[in-house]
């Protein structure tokens, strides 16, 4: 592999960075699951031990193993981490040193995207966090001096030697490099570290032999870093109401984005059950929305049947509910790069396996033009519209059974005898799912790395400016593929006027990050079928008092009010575009909750957007957490809607510990709470011995440790009670 240096010590390859940057190293490394943990460590060790040099970094989604708090966290926590993450995964060492205010002043680290509440309490990172769209990042990096370039990538043998993927993350990496050239910047170091586990994915991920690309190789299999894999989320009854009135919104035949987390499970779960357990669905959405059942906005932009066409996925993060929408038979919509082909597929008016007079259709649509020269056969035996053993020959095409027809496809029996030869063909060269990086269980690292045929060919994974953008030159190509598109992201807070806030909070810290979210809504707006949806939960509890997450204004803004479209809670569908301002506080006053509605009405009022003679519908007071466990209750004891929809990394001891601990720390978080805090340290009930084996409380010796025990078993008592 002449240009390419392999090397296969760690130390060696840090030490040959800090030689070639001249001891100023300006790093990047890809978001999430893309960053080399041990090598960014020996970097920033060597950077650390040596005042005289810099690093900065730039980078997002720093994943990080949480860190248990109290010794009640601990007890439970730590064996479950170890155990899942395994006890000697490469902390990032930059990131631990932010979070604890201890990162040395010749070393800076610039993220445009926080693990979730990560760095709420970190000056440093909240100081030099970068705010960008996820588009606008390979841009921004192209004049910071990027020196060198890190990533984990996938390899595999071909017959011609070794071929790479970016796997997971091709997301950003190649944008930056083709910018930087662009900028006349010189190319950074690129170090690729070998990970046998990590997937090796098609589309731009796979990079070929990468000559050109990789300036070194580490093939180092002992400090090789098990993939981070996100534990399974349980859904409660609110995740799984708003995941229902979501589900209604996608359209057969249409195109999804989704993101990661327990309402894109409760949603993914939910069109699950709308495909394969269609009256079952229907009766959870009939005794969950009632007299609202269905309506105009699921009527004309959704819908409640089954999937026939099925949809196609395009999402900046492939994540684990893709993987199911997959296996259940809903993510089949195939998209090819061919304007007229798209058009004839998405008419109806041919269909992936061709058909006896198909070659009159193809025509009629443009797909077989008049006259063939080289490239338009190509692009007819790339899509698998003609055999490959056709040829162009002088006055004419040459069929593999050695039949010529005239170049002129409108003329005489031309089109007769392609027919022949395409009848029983299929259309190849479609995808069914593009995305920019990967995060996800373990489960989706196995299911991506095993991934053979069309499974894995259909699955494209590509430059983040390909999926978060309609691709200049392209443009009407790029709006056919999405059609009918749902972009489903969630957010904190919004306002009762449409405008929302999901990366930040009202003094200015960031939480995590804008991401694509904006390019997405913008993008709903820009495509003439497609409508952004906004997921949220209504309240959220702060220091035990319940707060409504829709306000009448609000000090962080990620989305702007003229940007409004859909959000959704637990107490139905707001349709807000085009509305006037009125129409829009209407329309959150009857998703929000009950407490928190005349507050708004006043507010509203004040402000000259509602009359001052307004008043509230009566069927708006039932928007309570009471109702809407009432409505759930047949859904969730039946098990059609259970606590892990997709299975759990934990086991049935920790599972019941789990419901029990957060039974304890809701009740410590609320005075209310205090006296059954209190019954159940004086009435600790029938004890379960596996569970306090699991907590090593078992045989308690200190005080503390008695105490401990009481209180655990009391909410274990008390929680096994409450679930039968």
């Amino acid at each position: 592999m002449q240009g390419i240096r392999q090397l296969v010590d760690l130390e060696d390859c840090a030490e040959r960075i800090l030689q070639h940057c001249a001891g100023n190293i300006v790093l990047a490394a890809p978001l999430g699951l893309g960053k080399p943990n041990r090598l960014i460590n020996a970097i920033y060790r060597r950077v650390v031990a040596e005042p005289s040099c810099r690093l900065t970094i730039h980078t997002a989604l720093s994943l990080e193993v949480p860190r248990p708090g109290s010794d009640l966290e601990r007890r439970f926590a730590q064996p479950f981490l170890d155990r899942h993450f395994g006890s000697d995964y490469p902390r990032l060492e930059y990131a631990a040193a932010m979070r604890a205010g201890q990162l040395p002043a010749n070393v800076r680290v610039h993220e445009f995207y926080f693990q979730s509440g990560a760095m709420l309490s970190s000056p440093v990172a909240q100081r030099d966090y970068v705010s960008l769209n996820y588009t606008e990042v390979a841009g921004d990096l192209a004049t910071q001096g990027v020196n060198v370039l890190v990533q984990l990538v996938a390899r595999r043998a071909r017959e011609d030697g070794w071929c790479y993927s970016l796997g997971c993350n091709p997301d950003v990496t190649l944008d930056l490099l083709d910018r930087m050239r662009e900028a006349g910047a010189p190319k950074p170091l690129v170090v690729a570290v070998v990970h046998e586990a990590m997937p090796f994915l098609s589309g731009d991920a796979d990079v070929g032999s990468a000559e050109g690309l990789f300036d070194i190789v580490l093939d180092a299999p002992a400090e090789t870093q098990k993939l981070f894999a996100l534990p399974r989320n349980a859904v409660d009854d609110v995740e799984y109401a708003i995941g229902l009135h979501a589900s209604t919104l996608v359209r057969d035949g249409g195109t999804l984005q989704i993101g990661i987390g327990a309402l894109s499970d409760a949603l993914v779960h939910a069109l699950m059950l709308r495909q394969q357990r269609n009256g079952e669905y229907r009766g959870a959405l009939t005794a969950l929305q009632g007299k609202r059942f269905g309506g105009p906005l699921v009527e004309r932009w959704g819908g409640h049947d089954p999937f026939v066409t099925g949809i196609y996925g395009s999402s900046e993060m492939v994540m684990d509910g893709f993987m199911h929408l997959r296996r259940a038979g809903i993510l089949v919509r195939q998209v090819h790069d061919d304007l007229a082909l798209q058009r004839a597929l998405d008419s109806g008016a041919i269909g992936l396996r061709l058909k006896s007079g198909d070659a009159a259709v193809l025509r009629s649509k443009g797909v077989l033009p008049r006259h063939l020269d080289s490239a338009g056969l190509a692009r007819l035996v790339r899509f698998g519209i003609v055999p490959a053993g056709c040829r162009l020959v002088d006055g004419g095409l040459q069929l593999p059974d050695g039949a010529i027809v005239a170049n002129d496809l409108d003329a005489g029996d031309a089109l007769e005898v392609i027919d022949r030869h395409i009848a029983g063909r299929s259309i190849i060269g479609g995808r069914y799912l593009q995305g920019g990086f990967c995060l996800g269980s373990a489960e989706l690292y196995r299911w991506l790395a095993n991934l053979q045929g069309h499974d894995h060919a259909g699955l494209e994974m590509c430059r983040i400016s390909e999926v978060n953008l309609l691709q200049r030159g392209i443009e009407t190509l790029a709006a056919e593929e999405r059609r009918d598109a749902r972009f489903f992201n969630t957010c904190m807070v919004a306002t009762a006027l449409g405008a929302a806030a999901s990366d930040a909070l009202e003094d200015g810290r960031v939480v995590s990050g804008v991401g694509g979210q904006y390019n997405f809504v913008a993008l709903a707006h820009g495509l003439d079928d497609a409508r952004s949806v906004l997921m949220l939960r209504a309240t959220r509890r702060v220091k035990g008092r319940l707060t409504s997450n829709i306000h009448w204004t609000y000090g962080h803004t990620t989305i702007p009010r003229h940007l409004r479209d859909v959000y959704v809670t637990e107490y139905g569908i707001a349709d807000l575009r085009g509305k006037t301002d009125e129409d829009c506080v209407k329309a959150m006053l009857a998703i929000c909750d009950a407490h928190f509605q005349a507050g708004l009405v006043r507010d509203a009022i004040a402000a000259r957007k509602l009359s001052p003679d307004f008043t509230l519908p009566e069927a708006w007071s039932g928007n309570t957490a009471e109702n809407l466990a009432r409505r759930m209750r047949a859904a969730r004891t039946s098990g059609l809607l259970p606590d892990y929809p997709f299975g759990s990394d934990f086991d049935a001891v920790e599972i019941r510990l789990l419901a029990a601990l957060s039974w304890l720390k809701s009740g410590l978080e609320r005075p209310r709470g205090w006296t059954a805090m209190i019954a159940a340290l004086f009435r600790p009930g029938q004890r379960d011995p596996a569970a306090m084996q699991r907590m090593q409380l078992a045989d308690p010796r200190s005080l503390r440790e008695r105490l401990m025990a009481r209180l655990v078993a009391g909410a274990l008592t008390r929680t096994r009670e409450r679930h039968g």
